[in-house]
This record gives structure tokens, sequence and C-alpha cells, in this order.
């Protein structure tokens, strides 16, 4: 099954080496950005990264997880328009955007127009609040968010609380493609 990872920062880059370490096989990787020493402290890269697409700078770590995953790298900003040709073919699509407004584009997008296709989001994760309190709810439809609903200081961003959103995703991830479902709430 192929998982589309929208934003390749602290939290999509996570989750793509989570999904591949769990033995998924195909992604899409999408950002238009490039690795910053600022990033170094809450995403999968390293220094020799720094000034390297993010989409290349994850393709060669996965690579080094599993030299046989199959990836599409995209390196575009997402909008309404694209998006629906960019994951026609994922049946999950990972919602790891930095704005709150290119969180919903993707969210709307993805759920008005790609019928078949669940979206797990991450959101509220920043600064050093407990991480017990990020867990992950069944909104509506076929959206699941991940977060602790409250933080929202993406100035503020440490590793901890943002890993364990990733992992929060990417479990959530794992669940779809072995078909388990929560109630909505």
């Amino acid at each position: 099954m192929k998982i589309g990872i929208a934003g390749l920062g602290g939290l999509g880059s996570n989750v793509a080496m989570m999904l591949v370490r769990s033995g998924v096989e195909e992604l899409v990787l999408v950002d238009f950005d490039c690795v910053e020493e600022s990033n170094l402290n809450r995403q999968i890269y390293f220094r020799k990264h720094i000034g390297m697409k993010k989409t290349e700078a994850c393709s060669e770590i996965l690579k080094m997880i599993n030299p046989d995953v199959k990836l599409e790298l995209r390196d575009v900003r997402l909008s309404e328009k694209n998006i629906p040709e960019i994951f026609k073919d994922c049946k999950i699509v990972c919602e790891a955007l930095d704005s709150a407004e290119s969180k919903a584009v993707l969210a709307e997008t993805v759920l008005s127009e790609m019928k078949d296709v669940y979206v797990v989001s991450g959101c509220g994760i920043s600064g050093l609040s407990t991480p017990n309190t990020i867990v992950t709810t069944h909104k509506f439809g076929k959206i699941y968010v991940c977060g602790d609903g409250t933080s929202d200081d993406t100035e503020d961003m440490h590793a901890p609380r943002v890993t364990v959103c990733a992992g929060h995703q990417a479990n959530q991830i794992l669940r779809l493609i072995y078909g388990i479902e929560d109630e909505k709430i």
C-alpha cells in the first residue's frame, strides 16, 4: 500500500522513517524545502544533509534502512490543485505540514476530492509540556488527528514531543494498513 507524506520536517521525516522500519515499502515524499541546521534537533537529518532538498536527504536515509523501498519524490509546494494528482495512488496521507492554513487545505482537499483516502494529521506538539497529553483521535470521516489539541507554537519545537506525535501518526497509519479503525468521537 502506498502512503503519502506531506511535509518532511519534524513530523514527516520521523513518520517516514518509522513506517519504513515497520515494513512499509512504498511512499510518496513531498516537501519543497531544504535541510537547515535548525532542523537537526527534531528531524531525521544529519549535518551532511544541510543544504540538500529534504526529499533527497530523507530518501538517502530511508534507502539506508531498506534499499528496496520505493520512493516517489516531489519537490513542490502543495495546493488544492496539485494534491489530488500527487497523492492519487495513496490510500493514506500523513499531514505533516507547518502552517495551520496548509494543514487545512490538505485535509479539506483530500477529504472532499479523494473520498477513499485517509488523512492522519499532526498538531499541538510544541514546547516542553508533558508528552503524555499527546493522543490520537478519530475526528470524523476519514481523518485522524494526533496531538494534544492545545499547543500550537511552532517557534518552540523540541524533539521529544515532535517525535512522540510522529510515533502516534506512524502507529495510526499502521493500524489503518492492517484494517484497524477506531470509533469516531
